[in-house]
């Protein structure tokens, strides 16, 4: 089966935030980093069509518990399970949820679920994104690992423990729980990874996601009033008011990016943005990137199947990063100051606008309360569509040494249900897949700007990859090249070459590991056809 176009990992995956003290039976440990895809690490929701109303019931090659061959099968219950007569267990659950409201929705769900069976207590160690990227692998390879991790899609962390046998395939519960018609298939597609275990976005299934979320542009309304800008409708009408804004003397974009990751996704809008336009103009992409070289050739190599980066997107958006540093429209500095500090001075009113996830929205509200607000990046032209990078959140995995294996199935289909969907818009969480209480929010609060944007983006195919989806070591490349971007000492030619050269180096190690594949065609870029 191949991977729709309109996939859209997500990272960034990248993502969530600082969590202190004991709250319920939580563990809690880690520093500040990021939500969303760090790490990053989020997927595009549906061909052509808006994602909530696309609720696909035909089954999920693997999702109707039919089964597939190959390590670790594919589940092991065969009727939906019932924990009430597990006898005593202690789950043991690892996350990366440590934002107010993400923590806070996850709080109030493993309380209810303890409540629904007594019998069970939901051990949860939370860790900020970065340290959960780093101590996972040890622990799902150790003698007593977690029942249920956070894995982020892609390459370096989903494949490589689909790849180890550290994860169980969970296309028999997706069958037992209809998760195939919760979701649309482009949202499953993502936690798939190929049974040769060389590709994701095919095969069994390793997870499912509870949140959605995009990179959008949080602003300031009592700043922008003051300096007399009003919010922008179109992506020229920000990048206008930028030299305007520091002329009044406002701090134009708030940025802080000594976690790494948060360059990775405002350098992603500004490609979306320069890939959006280039495809308008229908302009000659940079070293023989053909034809449009925008939001669809950067999903397309992101997915394993593009030219790469060696185009004038990737340098135009390298360019404007490195001018809005020049120009001092970021904070000077910003190599230096970490995510969560640069969000805080934000809601400080040090910022006319602040480029990040939607996973940020809760935390920014409390202090900020109607001074907030919330968009998609502004379209190319007034009420056109909008494009940004983002997708849905980690996976929730069951991992292959779970003792408790139907327990911990039974939980994630606790939290991703139609109810645990309402409790995360209550929170100010943005849930994949959105429910009654998502409906109910008025329109002209940010709540509500985040949940019409994720429509628009939905209706419009609008979302892109994460990009560090794309290679094992692309995060720890593009995060490292993107601060030398900042500080001055990468150049936008540089940073287009470093992605190109080892987006086909991997491209090449996958065509020359698949039997029978041969080394094929497509240049340095790959540019294969799905997997």
């Amino acid at each position: 089966m191949q991977l729709p176009a309109t996939l859209l990992p997500l990272r960034a995956r990248r993502r969530r935030g600082r969590a202190d003290g004991r709250t319920g039976r939580a563990v809690r440990a880690g520093r500040a980093a990021r939500t969303g895809r760090a790490r990053p690490p989020a997927v595009a929701l549906a061909a052509g069509g808006a994602l909530l109303g696309l609720l696909t019931t035909g089954c999920v090659p693997g999702t109707d518990g039919s089964g597939a061959a190959g390590r670790g099968g594919t589940g092991v219950a065969t009727a939906v399970p019932d924990p009430g007569k597990a006898g005593k267990v202690t789950l043991k659950v690892w996350d990366q949820e440590t934002r107010g409201g993400t923590n806070a929705e996850i709080e109030r769900l493993n309380a209810e679920f303890e409540k629904r069976y007594p019998n069970v207590r939901v051990q949860r160690v939370s860790r900020s994104f970065s340290d959960l990227k780093t101590t996972l692998k040890l622990a799902l390879s150790g003698n007593n690992p977690p029942d249920v991790v956070q894995a982020n899609q892609g390459y370096s962390d989903m494949v490589a423990f689909v790849r180890a046998g550290l994860l169980t395939p969970l296309d028999n519960y997706a069958g037992i729980y209809a998760w195939n018609t919760r979701y649309p298939n482009t949202l499953l597609n993502l936690n798939r990874v190929s049974a040769d275990g060389h590709s994701f976005g095919t095969g069994r299934l390793y997870g499912i996601s509870q949140t959605g979320e995009y990179i959008g542009v949080y602003y300031n309304k009592d700043v922008l009033e003051k300096a007399g800008v009003e919010p922008p409708r179109t992506w020229k009408e920000l990048t206008d008011s930028l030299p305007r804004l520091k002329k009044e003397g406002e701090l134009p974009v708030q940025f802080g990016n000594l976690d790494k990751y948060p360059a990775i996704h405002t350098f992603g809008v500004l490609q979306n943005q320069a890939g959006a336009a280039e495809g308008t103009e229908g302009a000659e992409g940079a070293g023989g990137a053909k034809g449009a070289a925008g939001a669809e050739a950067i999903r397309d190599t992101v997915l394993g199947r593009g030219d790469g980066f060696d185009n004038a997107p990737t340098r135009e958006a390298a360019r404007t990063l490195a001018d809005w540093r020049e120009q001092g429209y970021v904070p000077k500095g910003a190599n230096g100051t970490g995510y969560d500090d640069a969000a805080k001075q934000f809601a400080d009113g040090k910022g006319a606008y602040l480029i990040t996830g939607t996973w940020q929205l809760a935390d920014l509200k409390k202090p900020m309360g109607d001074k907030l607000g919330f968009m998609p990046p502004p379209p190319a032209e007034a009420g056109g569509a909008p494009v940004t990078t983002g997708g849905q959140g980690l996976a929730w995995s069951v991992t292959s040494k779970s003792r408790h294996p139907d327990v911990a199935a039974a939980y994630l289909d606790f939290l991703t249900g139609t109810h645990a969907a309402d409790v995360m818009t209550e929170e100010g969480v943005l849930p994949a897949v959105p429910g009654r209480a998502a409906r109910e929010v008025p329109s002209g609060t940010a709540d509500g700007q985040m949940i019409a944007g994720w429509r628009r983006l939905s209706a419009a195919d609008g979302l892109v990859p994460y990009l560090d989806y794309t290679t094992p070591g692309f995060y720890d490349t593009l995060s490292a090249q993107l601060q030398g971007v900042i500080d001055g000492s990468v150049t936008p030619d540089a940073l287009a070459d470093t992605m190109q050269r080892e987006y086909g180096e991997f491209r090449a190690k996958q065509r020359a590991e698949r039997p029978g594949s041969g080394e094929g065609s497509g240049g340095s870029g790959g540019g294969e056809g799905g997997e």
